[in-house]
C-alpha cells in the first residue's frame, strides 16, 4: 500500500485528534518527521502524528483501525530498521510530546513519559541522589530501551532494566487506556518486561531507582596497535570479575570532534570502559592488572553516576548506521585474537564492542519478566556509518567477515536491543517463553494493529 492508496484515512479528523500535530506526504516537515535516528533506514508512513497525551493516543489508535492501518510507535527511532516494511500502511506515532519525568524520592520511583530520553531521567533523579539502570547514550528513549531489556553499566550487579519496571500505562489495540503491573493483568506486565513493543502503545512507565550518587567509573585507552594484548588481558579479567564490575572493550575510531583533545581526533584506539561499584580501594585493586598494560588514557575514579550516560567515541547525533551483533557463549584470548585479525588494520567500522555479560545478567531474577536472564560471556556489537552505497557495501562485507570469523564462539541467540535491523525474536527467547509471548500478543492485538520492531507474532 502506498500513501496515496490509503483512502480510508481521514486526514482532517486525524489532525483534529492531535490538535493539528499530524503530517502527511507533501506537507512541509513531513520528511524530517518521518526520519528515524538511524538515517540509513527509509520509512514512508501514511502519516506522522504527535499526540499530546494518552487520550490522543487512544483516539489515534481507533482512527487507524477504522482506516485499516497499523500503528508504529517511535520516540527516537534508534531501532527503526527492526520494523518490517516501509510503514506505508501505518501511522507513525511519535511520542516526543510525552516526555515528562516525575520522581518520588521516598519510594525511589520515577514516572516516565513514553517520549522521555535517558538524559531527562538523569536530570530528574540526580538532585535526589538516585540513579536508573540507563544505558550509555543520553539520547536513547527510555521506553524502547526498557521494553526490550536494557543493559547498562550497573547490569552485572542489578540486572536488566526491564525487570526494574514497576508498572506501565498503555493504549491497547481497541483504543482503551489501561494500567498493568504485578497485580493488574500480570501476564501482560510479564510480556512488556523484555518482550518489546508488540502489545500496545506505552504512554508512561514507572521504574525503580537506585540510591546511587557516585560511582568508580571511567575509561582506559591505548593505541589500536595494542588491541591484541589489551583484549586478551581483558577477556581473562572479565571472566573472573565480580558482579560489581560491568565493562566493555572496544576497537573504536574516535570522531573528529572539537570536544576531544586534538591528539585523539580521528584516531583508532582500543578502550575499556565501564563502572565498578564499591569502595575506591576495591576498585583500584580490580583494575590493577589492566592498568599494568600502561594505558595512554586513564580516567577511572570516583565520579557522579550521571557521567555513565556518555562515553568516548559514541555518536551524539543522528547518523546513517549499519550494524550487527552476536551473543558469544564463551570468550577467551583465542577469540579476541581472531576478532582483531578479522577487524583488520584499518577497519571501516566505527566501533567493534565486546559488552561483558555474566553476574546478575546470567541469573533469572525473582518475578522477572519475559527476558529474565542472558546466557553468554559477552555481546559483540559492530557498527559503521554509511554515507553512500560504496561505504554501505564495505561495511556490510566487513560485518559479514567478522560474523563468520567469530562463529565458533557464537551462542546462537540474539539480544534484540542490540539488533538494529531485522532479527527473529525466536532467537531471543526459549521456546516456552516465545510461545507464551505469542499467546499474549494474540489476546491483546489479534489483528496486528501494532507495527513493532522485532514484532512478536500472534502464533508461534
Amino acid at each position: 500500500m502506498t500513501v496515496a492508496s490509503a483512502p480510508n484515512l481521514d486526514h482532517t479528523r486525524l489532525r483534529d485528534l492531535c490538535g493539528g500535530a499530524v503530517l502527511i506526504a507533501g506537507d512541509d516537515g513531513y520528511d524530517p518527521a518521518r526520519r528515524p535516528w538511524n538515517l540509513a533506514v527509509a520509512q514512508k508512513p501514511a502519516a506522522v502524528a504527535y499526540p499530546g497525551d494518552a487520550d490522543e493516543v487512544a483516539a489515534l489508535v481507533r482512527c487507524a483501525r477504522e482506516a485499516g492501518l497499523r500503528i508504529a510507535v517511535q520516540s527516537t527511532g534508534h531501532h527503526a530498521g527492526a520494523v518490517e516494511g516501509s510503514l506505508e500502511d501505518a501511522i507513525l506515532l511519535r511520542t516526543s510530546a510525552l516526555r515528562g519525568v516525575t520522581v518520588d524520592p521516598q519510594k525511589r520511583v520515577a514516572r516516565v513519559g513514553a517520549g522521555a530520553l535517558w538524559q531527562d531521567v538523569v536530570e530528574a533523579t540526580r538532585p535526589h541522589g538516585l540513579s536508573a539502570l540507563h544505558g550509555s547514550a543520553p539520547d536513547v528513549g527510555v521506553a524502547g530501551y526498557t521494553l526490550g531489556g536494557g543493559m547498562g553499566w550497573l547490569a552485572r550487579r542489578h540486572g536488566l532494566q526491564c525487570n526494574h519496571l514497576l508498572a506501565a500505562e498503555l493504549v491497547t489495540a481497541d483504543g482503551e487506556i489501561v494500567r498493568t503491573d504485578a497485580q493488574r493483568d500480570p501476564e501482560l506486565f510479564w510480556a512488556l518486561r523484555g518482550g518489546g513493543g508488540s502489545f500496545g502503545v506505552v504512554t508512561a512507565l514507572e521504574i525503580a531507582l537506585l540510591p546511587l550518587e557516585m560511582v568508580y567509573a571511567g575509561v582506559l585507552a591505548w593505541d589500536a596497535s595494542m588491541a591484541e594484548t589489551v583484549l586478551a588481558r581483558w577477556s581473562d579479567w572479565a571472566a573472573n570479575a565480580p558482579d560489581e564490575a560491568t565493562t566493555s572493550a572496544r576497537l573504536v575510531r574516535l570522531p573528529w570532534l572539537s570536544r576531544l583533545p586534538e591528539t585523539l581526533r580521528g584516531r583508532r584506539m582500543v578502550t575499556i570502559d565501564g563502572a565498578i561499584l564499591g569502595g575506591d580501594e576495591r576498585a583500584r585493586e580490580l583494575l590493577r592488572e589492566l592498568r599494568a598494560l600502561g594505558p595512554e588514557i586513564d580516567s577511572f575514579g570516583q565520579r557522579s553516576a550521571a557521567t555513565l550516560l556518555r562515553r568516548i567515541g559514541d555518536l551524539d547525533r543522528a547518523a546513517p548506521v549499519v550494524s550487527d551483533h552476536m551473543v558469544l557463549g564463551t570468550l577467551d584470548a583465542a577469540a579476541t585474537d581472531v576478532l582483531v585479525q578479522a577487524a583488520g588494520s584499518d577497519p571501516g567500522l566505527r566501533t567493534i564492542e565486546l559488552r561483558q555479560l555474566g553476574g546478575a545478567l546470567g541469573r533469572p531474577a525473582p518475578g522477572a519478566g519475559a527476558l529474565d536472564a542472558l546466557d553468554g560471556a559477552a555481546v559483540l556489537y559492530m557498527a559503521g556509518t554509511v554515507e553512500n552505497e560504496a561505504q554501505r557495501t564495505a561495511v556490510e562485507e566487513q560485518l559479514a567477515r567478522i560474523r563468520t570469523a567469530m562463529a565458533p564462539w557464537a551462542a546462537g541467540t540474539a539480544l534484540l536491543n542490540f539488533a538494529d535491523g531485522p532479527a527473529d525474536p525466536r532467537d531471543a527467547f526459549s521456546g516456552p517463553t516465545f510461545r507464551r509471548l505469542c499467546a499474549v500478543r494474540k489476546r491483546v492485538d489479534p489483528s496486528g494493529v501494532f507495527a513493532a520492531g522485532h514484532a512478536i507474532p500472534s502464533a508461534a
